[in-house]
């Protein structure tokens, strides 16, 4: 481990000075560098700001679960600009803090970070068979994407998270994303050829982001539940997860119907994207049947608090896929 990475990250546990880069005192876009990698992740400035969430009542096309509409207010934050590729996602997987690097764990639990479980062999199959490299990672589950937002913090010393449903959604009306044609700026079940596709390989929404719809659906930091919206706070909310399922993805994929591809429709996680796991207990880190899933990162524009960061850290919740 570097010595640079290591004091980023006793930083941010500590709760001692918090290292940030020179574009921090900035609200614009930004490339961010990783160090020792060789690629960068462009991240989208997006202004905070009120917008009505989910689906109106007289809107009979919408399912329940969008309704009812309610007032929100997210604060400003970045949003990436691509969803994660493979080439990202391997840099953690097999990199600094990947299996083939530290075969003990010792050093892990030091740093506050899980070692990777192997993949199974229809992990393996499948996402080679649909392209690697520049294509999104999928597969994995909720956790191992937060593990991926912690490595990433700890690598830049600025603080990456997955957004929240209540984000995801203002990006996407704020973007017009789902207004107009939307062959031109997603890949869904009617042009594509039964896989995902290179990321930003459609036009960008209004804000710059591709791909926030179609290609692959997105984990978000929320917990699925029909009814939150009838209660959810006004103030930047997120459902925070007490169960492994189901939990929030958003966007829609390249295997999903058109409808599916809504600024409001709600996805939700199931045990079946373990089924061919052949492990007891089945994998924290990957869902072998689910090639439709990946990723974006944000950066919250206000810095929380050393304190405030570490409740973004879920923890694995064991599954045995007895349901």
């Amino acid at each position: 481990m570097k010595l640079k990475s290591y004091l980023k990250l006793t930083s941010i546990v500590a709760g001692t000075i918090f290292y940030t880069t020179g574009h921090a005192q900035n609200f614009d876009s930004y490339t961010q560098a990783i160090d020792g990698e060789n690629f960068s992740i462009e991240m989208i400035a997006v202004e905070g700001g009120d917008f009505k969430m989910g689906a109106s009542e007289s809107d009979t096309s919408r399912k329940d679960d969008e309704k009812p509409q309610h007032d929100v207010t997210v604060d400003g934050f970045w949003m990436g600009k691509y969803e994660i590729t493979w080439e990202q996602y391997d840099a953690f997987v097999f990199g600094e803090f990947g299996p083939e690097k530290f075969k003990g764990t010792d050093e892990l639990k030091t740093l506050g970070i899980d070692a990777v479980s192997g993949a199974t062999p229809p992990y393996v199959d499948m996402s080679f068979n649909m392209g690697k490299g520049a294509a999104p990672a999928v597969n994995m589950t909720q956790y191992a994407a937060i593990m991926y937002c912690k490595w990433l913090t700890s690598k830049t010393g600025v603080f990456y998270r997955l957004p929240t449903e209540a984000e995801w959604e203002y990006v996407c009306r704020k973007g017009k994303t789902d207004e107009g044609d939307l062959k031109s700026v997603a890949w869904f079940d009617d042009n594509t050829n039964d896989k995902y596709e290179k990321t930003g390989s459609k036009h960008a929404n209004s804000l710059g982001i591709h791909d926030l719809l179609g290609n692959v659906s997105e984990w978000v930091m929320d917990q699925y539940d029909t009814d939150y919206y009838k209660s959810s706070p006004k103030n930047n909310p997120w459902n925070k997860p007490s169960e492994l399922y189901p939990r929030v993805v958003r966007g829609g994929s390249w295997k999903d119907t058109k409808d599916k591809l809504c600024c409001t429709a709600r996805g939700q996680s199931i045990q079946k994207w373990k089924r061919r796991d052949p492990q007891i207990p089945k994998s924290d880190w990957w869902h072998t049947n689910a090639p439709f899933v990946g990723f974006r990162v944000v950066r919250p524009k206000t810095q929380p608090s050393a304190e405030d960061i570490k409740t973004y850290w879920l923890t694995a919740i064991e599954d045995y896929g007895l349901n």
